[in-house]
């Protein structure tokens, strides 16, 4: 194993779609993921075998969880939520919204180009 030191500066960034960028860095059991979204963008319901934890650095994110989004909440600044490994969850960006999301086990889908349902 290699330690790594990163700076976000000098990571790559990605734009998956006009309305949302991403930066990744990752290890071989945790990944984390700097990103910004323009207002509006929505992230569908979803799950996925990831453990996932999303701070809120900028805006407001609106989380509806459960396969029949039973649960909701607003999101803010400062505000950070874990969600727990295969719990359905969609997101709506409120305003301009800066975050960090950190996954464990890494997100394989997020390498290797098969995220579709952000590509949307």
């Amino acid at each position: 194993m290699m330690v790594q030191k990163v700076n976000w500066a000098d990571v790559p960034v990605e734009e998956v779609t006009p309305k949302m960028q991403r930066k990744l860095i990752y290890g071989e059991k945790v990944m984390i993921a700097k990103m910004k979204f323009k207002d509006g963008f929505l992230v569908p319901l979803h799950s996925h075998e990831n453990e996932q934890v999303t701070q809120v650095l900028s805006g407001t994110i609106r989380f509806w969880f459960g396969a029949n989004k039973e649960e909701t909440f607003d999101m803010h600044a400062g505000d950070t939520v874990v969600i727990p490994a295969n719990v359905p969850h969609e997101a709506l960006m409120i305003g301009e919204v800066e975050e960090i999301d950190t996954w464990t086990p890494i997100r394989k889908d997020w390498l290797d180009g098969t995220d579709n349902y952000l590509r949307k």
